[in-house]
């Protein structure tokens, strides 16, 4: 029985799954935490990995590995390999200014190959090269932030890489910084990287670092190997000369290979933020900044939107109310659709689907008879679901077809957002059980890349279970809710003004 290894390396931890490369069937699993914060020293991640390996069972008896791992973390090197400073990670906001500063300029500045007519400005041309716009989560803006704040260690840098990246060229023994690999979903969330033609833009990775072109040719950027491209060899001197080690991908990308989502399917996971990431065969290129135009780990697109509110306002309701998760979607199930009125619109942390960073939450139809607890606890979920349906909006609007909807992270595990969401969003939800799909899907990789290693063709694992609802829609409610959170904008927007 051959085994292969999945390893994600999250934000807050790292999680190891050993499966049998032929059936996919779990044989044994490892975890460990990350330390907390938005800026990490990079071992800290390479601990993790070695503390989970070794409670997994260690790679002994493994034959391939594939990291997926969080996305956009900027990881920047020296010419001797080295971390020039503690990685700046997706969560870091500092960057905003720096986002907004490339979208401006790059649309006063001329870009090289840039085929768009030259009238395009801003958004639309970063949309245009790279099927994005720049936002703080992007490591183009960390790097332009970098250049800014720290600009003596921007000048020593030596080669970027992500945290996938970097981890599989540790477990490669990191010899050399052109063996650093890395796959088109994790490239594609960069901001200098074009999936479409599979190219770096180094021209906006200049305009990133404020160099001239010509000046960031000699910075290494991970080779961006196939789906199922051996990306090298374990490091010999730690004892894993044997194992191939897959390219790797980002961590949306990971779960839908570990879902084994198709085109016309979407992943929306529900955690502190909420991910709604589509399975396409085209890409997309959205000047609105709504929809990023990301790559999947099979050679399709995954387009994602995403917003800043999910599990956490459920966390949040379920203590205003007193209880817990069980008792909140049992308190939502006694409510009417609707909710008897009352509309929660859930930007309690700000939102970014739609664009409004200083909203704040707001509740809207109290009276008498909607003032109750299970009404709030309908509302709630109805607020962070209808806020997803926002999600399936823009991906839409970019002409992504969806027609089935999997439900994954914590918030997934309400039985009321279970039961309620397939009426609000309008489409078949299935909920599969509880498990580690991103080091599912980085396992799955791995299993692709041992068999094309040998010759063969890809081992086909059983799809996970899952229970599938549907309901009729309820469009009055998602009407609603769309006519207050537009006066709530309105109303934001004109404070703004």
């Amino acid at each position: 029985m051959a085994l292969v290894a999945g390893i994600d390396s999250s934000t807050q931890s790292c999680k190891v799954v050993v499966r049998d490369a032929g059936s996919g069937a779990l044989v044994r699993q490892g975890t460990a935490p990350h330390p907390p914060g938005t800026e990490i020293d990079p071992e800290h991640w390479w601990t993790a990995l070695l503390t989970a390996v070794e409670q997994a069972g260690g790679l002994g008896d493994v034959a391939a590995v594939s990291v997926a791992a969080q996305q956009h973390g900027m990881i920047a090197l020296d010419r001797d390999g080295r971390v020039i400073r503690p990685a700046l990670l997706w969560n870091d906001t500092r960057s905003a200014a720096a986002a907004e500063n490339l979208v401006a300029e790059i649309g006063d500045e001329p870009v090289e190959r840039d085929a768009e007519p030259r009238g395009e400005r801003g958004a639309e041309r970063w949309a245009a090269a790279v099927g994005l716009v720049p936002v703080a989560s992007f490591t183009v803006t960390k790097l332009r932030w970098l250049a800014d704040h720290e600009p003596d260690a921007a000048a020593r840098i030596a080669a970027v890489a992500l945290p996938h990246d970097w981890l599989t060229w540790r477990l490669s023994g990191a010899q050399s910084l052109t063996t650093l690999r890395t796959d088109r979903s994790d490239a594609s969330g960069t901001g200098y990287f074009d999936a479409v033609s599979g190219v770096y833009r180094r021209d906006l990775l200049a305009l990133a670092l404020r160099r001239e072109p010509g000046d960031v040719e000699r910075i290494v950027l991970p080779t961006v190997a196939g789906p199922e491209e051996t990306a090298g060899r374990g490091d010999t001197s730690a004892g894993w000369g044997h194992l191939l080690l897959g390219p790797g991908c980002g961590d949306n990308a990971g779960a839908a290979l570990g879902l084994d989502l198709r085109p016309g399917e979407a992943l929306m996971s529900l955690g502190t933020s909420g991910v709604v990431a589509a399975v396409a065969t085209v890409a997309t290129r959205d000047a609105t900044g709504a929809v990023a135009g990301f790559a999947d780990a099979t050679g399709r697109h995954l387009p994602l939107a995403c917003t800043l509110n999910a599990s956490r306002v459920l966390d949040t309701t379920g203590a205003l109310l007193g209880v817990g998760h069980d008792e909140l979607s049992r308190l939502a199930l006694s409510a009417p659709p609707g909710a008897a009125g009352l509309v929660l619109v859930p930007y309690l942390e700000g939102e970014r689907t739609p664009n409004l960073p200083t909203a704040t939450g707001s509740l809207h139809g109290l009276t008498p008879a909607s003032m109750t607890p299970p009404n709030l606890a309908r509302a709630a979920v109805e607020g962070v679901l209808c806020l997803m349906a926002g999600c399936l909006d823009a991906l839409r609007a970019q002409g992504v077809r969806i027609g089935r909807v999997s439900l994954v992270g914590g918030g997934a595990r309400s039985r009321a957002v279970q039961e309620i969401a397939p009426a609000i969003l309008g489409v078949p939800v299935a909920a599969p059980a509880p498990g580690e799909y991103v080091a599912d899907g980085a396992a799955r990789q791995a299993a692709a890349v041992l068999a094309r290693s040998g010759g063969a063709a890809p081992p086909s694992w059983h799809r996970p279970d899952a229970v599938t609802r549907t309901a009729e829609p309820l469009p009055s409610v998602l009407d609603r809710y769309r006519e207050v959170a537009a006066t709530v904008a309105a109303t934001i927007k004109s404070r703004r003004g």
